[in-house]
């Protein structure tokens, strides 16, 4: 009878035991700890600000708890509710969209840049890379998204030009030409083909750089409101970002030209400059912790692999 004996793993659990050790421990564990509460306190920050009179908020600074808790800054927000739920849903369909498609776009053209054995890679590469040195210009772009393409006033305008961008490419590119040929040559072996490998045994390997640059480029178009004031004129396709800034400039205006003898307080400016970060960065915040061990993984595997 063959006795089966068991595997011991060895704890992976750090135990510190000589009093250099702990202190080391400890001394890291409060530099985190700071670091930390760095981190925490600027939007504490902000989210007290949003609630803070304006008059006091002005007279006393800024702090982490309000300055007279009011909810001025939010009800003039929430009193174009229909038009924040609009720009709201143009935001999250430009962003949802732009990121999916252009996903697909580079990670297929950084896995055929990081192929030498494809013909015209070199002249490829030097393209992409032409246009992070030299570009068009905002005259060129504005011709040829609403003359050529016909994109103006259209929610395509939002996320088109914002879909292929070269640094995500060469991003995508350095970590696909990390993955050893003979992956490749096992499964042509196998008799799989180009798409095949691509779908298969590419985008597998390289879930945590495309999570990367996915969480990437979905901030950037989630904070893009310039596209919104450049190519379109219906408020319908006002983005989130595009709407408030409009608010808070007609805010800003209404308090320069009010008479200086007319009765009531001011407008809230500062408070409802700082209800427009809660209510931009609010939705990123949870969706953010969902990427965060892709995001790990993605920025540091590629700095290991040869």
């Amino acid at each position: 009878m063959i006795m089966e004996t068991p595997i011991v793993t060895e704890r992976s659990t750090r135990t510190f035991s000589t009093p250099e050790q702990k202190r080391f421990s400890f001394f890291v564990h409060i530099i985190f700890i700071l670091l930390c509460i760095a981190v925490i306190v600027p939007f504490l920050i902000i989210l007290m600000a949003s609630f803070s009179e304006e008059m006091k908020l002005i007279r006393e600074g800024y702090w982490i708890w309000p300055r007279g808790f009011t909810l001025d800054a939010y009800l003039i927000v929430f009193n174009n509710g229909n038009q924040l739920m609009q720009s709201y849903s143009v935001t999250i369909i430009s962003t949802c969209a732009g990121t999916l498609i252009g996903l697909c776009l580079m990670t297929t053209l950084g896995y055929v840049l990081s192929r030498k054995d494809y013909p015209y890679v070199g002249f490829l590469s030097f393209y992409v890379f032409f246009t992070i040195l030299f570009k068009g210009g905002l005259v060129p772009s504005y011709i040829l998204i609403t003359k050529w393409l016909d994109m103006q006033d259209t929610i395509y305008a939002l996320f088109v030009p914002a879909m292929v961008n070269a640094f995500y490419i060469l991003i995508l590119k350095g970590f696909l030409k990390s993955i050893p040929d003979a992956i490749y040559e096992c499964a042509k072996l196998d008799g799989a083909g180009e798409l095949r490998i691509f779908i298969r045994i590419v985008v597998p390997l390289s879930t945590p750089v495309i999570a990367t640059v996915g969480l990437l480029m979905a901030l950037q178009l989630w904070n893009d409101w310039f596209a919104s004031l450049l190519y379109t004129e219906s408020n319908s396709l006002l983005t989130l970002q595009a709407m408030l800034n409009r608010m808070l400039n007609s805010i800003q205006f209404l308090n320069v030209v009010k008479p200086t003898g007319m009765s009531g307080s001011i407008l809230p400016v500062n408070s409802f400059r700082m209800a427009i970060c809660v209510l931009a960065i609010g939705p990123l915040l949870f969706v953010f912790p969902f990427f965060q061990r892709f995001l790990t993984r993605g920025l540091t595997v590629g700095s290991v692999k040869g």
